[in-house]
């Protein structure tokens, strides 16, 4: 369960910015999304690697 604490006087606005953050932390939106449909263990791996190449390049390209 996520617990934000309020300090007096402390807006609604900034506490449920805190809430959503903290949830998002979680990973539980993530995770739902990601079990609707299954993934071959093959396409993700490739999906991956495909990932790891571009991000690759984008730090060469900055270097």
């Amino acid at each position: 369960m996520i617990v934000v604490p309020l300090k007096e006087g402390e807006n609604i606005e900034k506490a449920l910015k805190k809430f959503k953050r903290k949830f998002e932390k979680t990973g539980v939106v993530k995770e739902l999304r990601s079990r609707q449909a299954f993934i071959k263990p093959s396409v993700e791996k490739r999906k991956q690697t495909m990932r790891a190449v571009y991000v690759q390049q984008l730090q060469q390209v900055e270097e």
